[in-house]
């Protein structure tokens, strides 16, 4: 009982008066939801805000990060008999969101210094049938832009950046989700901010933007004129207004992982273990603090039988998950797969609790 008291937990969200307050006030009003075009009030001044925040012409609101990737493949028109490169070290959602469409994924394996798509990798694995690239930012790691550029110009495929982990994450001071024609956001619980369930795609496209506003909408417009295939994907205003009081909490969640980020490494840069590092131009937003190490099973029971959060992201590759069960070579997948471990660092971790994780990880070794 004693260590469940002390658990520090891996990510929790963090909610306050003002959510709370958002909330009854809408209740009050009655007004939940909107089916209209546009999206309702609160909706409206989420998408004006985050657009605002990432520096983007559009924001689309939908109600999880799963829609947003499967508003973005269906505005691509990805459909059955189309390929999508995708990784298979990341959540399900990447590729059941690709299967959702008809579509096939195809698995490209990662980069072991950060854990993205390997783009050497994925050039090998284009053919005729592809259609399109998703590349995962895991942990708040951004991926190898250059190179996806040149492959996304050479080859003339379009990428839709799977941002669910890396709001805030920049690269040359341009954030994740904006680098291609779409960038998909999650706002699921454990994110960097939330607004209980939902998600939002980016873009600079009009075209893409008229079109994802309709398939978030059964594909109308001005209601009972359905136009194209659509869904009922839409954002509760209820989770509008969260999320908009999230988003302006933000830069401050950031900086209080940032920081966290920062102690740990200095703790624990001597140990034998891999910590995560940023690359030139890149600044993470820290979802994940992930390392890697030999023994990691017996390391990650001991780090929670002390009451440490600590989490193992993802011990199970999607290609060798019972639904998929692809017989692809990944090699640093499989790696990366038995090795990391994720450790808490949240804005409600403590400098003492940074100091806890430390002096564990290294009473453990």
């Amino acid at each position: 009982m004693k260590e469940l008291l002390l658990k520090i937990a891996i990510n929790i969200p963090i909610v306050g008066k003002e959510e709370i307050s958002a909330v009854t006030s809408i209740l009050r009003n009655g007004a939940l939801t909107s089916s209209a075009n546009q999206g309702g009030k609160h909706v409206q001044d989420f998408e004006k805000l985050t657009a605002s925040f990432v520096k983007s012409k559009y924001v689309i609101a939908v109600n999880s990060g799963t829609a947003a990737l499967q508003a973005a493949l269906y505005a691509l028109d990805i459909k059955n008999g189309d390929e999508v490169l995708i990784p298979s070290f990341t959540f399900v959602a990447t590729a059941n969101a690709v299967v959702s469409t008809g579509a096939k994924p195809i698995f490209v394996d990662i980069l072991k210094e950060n854990y993205t798509i390997d783009p050497d990798d994925l050039e090998k694995k284009i053919t005729k049938k592809t259609r399109a690239i998703i590349p995962v930012h895991l942990y708040g790691n951004v991926a190898n832009i250059e190179r996806l550029t040149e492959i996304s110009k050479k080859y003339n495929l379009p990428i839709i950046e799977d941002s669910a982990q890396s709001l805030g994450s920049t690269y040359k001071r341009k954030h994740t989700g904006t680098f291609f024609e779409m960038g998909c956001f999650s706002m699921y619980p454990a994110k960097v901010m939330t607004s209980g369930e939902g998600g939002f795609i980016v873009t600079n496209n009009k075209k893409l933007r008229d079109k994802l506003l309709m398939i978030r909408n059964h594909g109308m417009i001005h209601g009972y004129d359905t136009k194209i295939f659509g869904l009922n994907l839409r954002l509760p205003e209820i989770n509008a207004a969260i999320a908009t009081i999230q988003m302006k909490k933000l830069p401050n969640f950031l900086k209080s992982r940032k920081r966290n980020a920062e102690l740990l490494s200095k703790l624990i840069s001597d140990l034998n273990v891999v910590i995560p590092t940023q690359r030139k131009n890149e600044n993470v937003n820290w979802y994940l603090y992930t390392i890697a190490t030999e023994k990691r099973d017996k390391f990650l029971k001991k780090l929670n039988e002390k009451g440490i959060g600590a989490a193992s992201y993802y011990p199970i590759p999607v290609h060798k998950t019972p639904f998929y069960k692809s017989k692809t070579k990944l090699p640093i997948t499989d790696w990366s797969a038995s090795h990391v471990i994720s450790l808490p660092i949240h804005p409600k971790v403590t400098q003492k609790n940074i100091e806890f994780i430390a002096k564990t990880i290294r009473d453990i070794l």
